[in-house]
């Protein structure tokens, strides 16, 4: 188990193999970017889930012919680690010269060593192409995410690290709301490359005033950290500062080498996000 990114394969000229080789995952332990949130051990003020789609995966039938899926992988947040992306890139890369009896294999492979990285259950689904379509029809449409846009607000920015003091409430009106940005950016905390990201906020409480939220969003744009410990800064700062009653907070990330990370963090233990995608991804 890695504890941080120095040896991670990020920024750094990398052989690609394309014969099965689960050691090319790296995990990252959470901890660290959670001791900065002032978030220890098991007690999480959070439940929640990282969605990852992987659009380039890959592999041979017992034949040598290759099949193309869609992939979906769920990572709970209550993992010990996530996995470097890049790495997570050329694992998958790995399956490319690789047979396998059938896709409940490769879905089984997938499961084992995901899980065994990030010290949690990780369920995969795969979606085989059919005629260039997918296997489930509904399923990856581009849509929208459902709620009330605040891009379009007359904003004023000065702030482009993240700024918790933006996020104002007004204790005399209560709303339940979904409010939707796409001007959320962050950076690569090893690379520096920028990640663009969509953000939905659901809440429900004291009314959060719709031109600070979307300044704090913006704040983020110079801000370097992974997309999963973003979301869980973003799903504190508006918990201390605005104390809802109910809160999730779910980004959809753009993709970048194939793969697209959309982590969802909420108050409500049951609830999960939807497989919506956008048409930035």
């Amino acid at each position: 188990m890695s504890h941080g990114i120095i040896d991670s394969p990020l920024g750094q000229q990398t052989q690609y193999v394309s014969v099965y080789s689960p050691e090319l995952l790296f995990p990252i332990l959470r901890a660290a970017s959670r001791e900065s949130l002032l978030l220890k051990g098991d007690a999480l003020p959070f439940y929640g889930v990282d969605v990852w789609t992987g659009y380039e995966l890959s592999w041979l039938d017992e034949r040598g012919k290759p099949v193309v899926a869609i992939a979906e992988f769920r990572i709970p947040c209550t993992s010990q680690a996530i996995v470097e992306s890049k790495s997570f890139k050329l694992y998958l890369n790995s399956f490319n010269q690789t047979r396998f009896t059938d896709a409940a294999e490769v879905c089984a492979t997938l499961e084992k060593d995901l899980s065994a990285a990030v010290e949690a259950v990780v369920q995969v689904s795969l979606k085989p192409l059919f005629n260039g379509k997918l296997s489930a029809d509904k399923w990856m449409h581009i849509e929208v995410l459902e709620g009330c846009c605040l891009d379009e607000l007359p904003v004023t920015i000065d702030a482009y690290h993240p700024e918790p003091g933006l996020l104002q409430v007004d204790p005399q009106t209560q709303v339940d709301e979904t409010l939707v940005s796409h001007l959320l950016k962050s950076n690569c905390p090893v690379t520096g490359q920028p990640d663009w990201a969509s953000v939905q906020i659901r809440y429900a409480g004291a009314q959060i005033d719709h031109e600070g939220l979307l300044r704090y969003i913006v704040s983020f744009r110079e801000h370097q950290d992974f997309h999963e410990h973003c979301v869980e800064r973003m799903f504190v700062d508006i918990m201390a500062r605005c104390q809802p009653q109910r809160l999730s907070v779910y980004a959809r990330y753009t993709r970048r080498g194939g793969l697209d990370i959309n982590p969802f963090r909420t108050t409500e233990p049951a609830e999960q996000p939807s497989s919506v995608r956008l048409v930035r991804q």
